[in-house]
């Protein structure tokens, strides 16, 4: 079971590795405003949990457990922060980090609700 801090590290290293294609701890800390101290210790955690491995570069790479994660992590990001925007009327920016807590404690039920309303669109 990971926690939802690991989620977010994870959703994050997704991101960064679709915007520049490679990931060090420094930018993880630079997207988060972390220390460089707390993502060295969460990425341990996450390493021998096996959701990622560190190349001898020091590169950051998701493994297919932490891919599938977090993928499943921003797909609900993606989708619940569209379904308050489309059907609440919620600002971009408020549904975007009400998504980011919501994300972690909805419901497979309730999720798999919100995906209908929101492919239905």
């Amino acid at each position: 079971m990971i926690h939802e801090s690991g989620e977010d590290y994870l959703e994050t290293i997704l991101l960064l590795q679709n915007e520049t294609g490679s990931v060090r701890s420094i930018d993880i800390a630079r997207k988060l405003g972390y220390t460089k101290a707390s993502i060295s210790r969460a990425m341990s955690i996450l390493k021998k949990s096996e959701y990622i491995v560190i190349d001898g570069e020091g590169q950051i790479i998701l493994t297919e457990k932490g891919l599938h994660k977090a993928k499943d992590v921003y797909e609900r990001h993606q989708l619940i922060t569209t379904y308050l925007v489309s059907a609440l009327g919620v600002s971009m920016e408020t549904a975007s980090e009400d998504a980011c807590r919501i994300e972690h404690v909805i419901s497979e039920e309730s999720f798999e609700k919100i995906k209908k309303y929101v492919n239905s669109l």
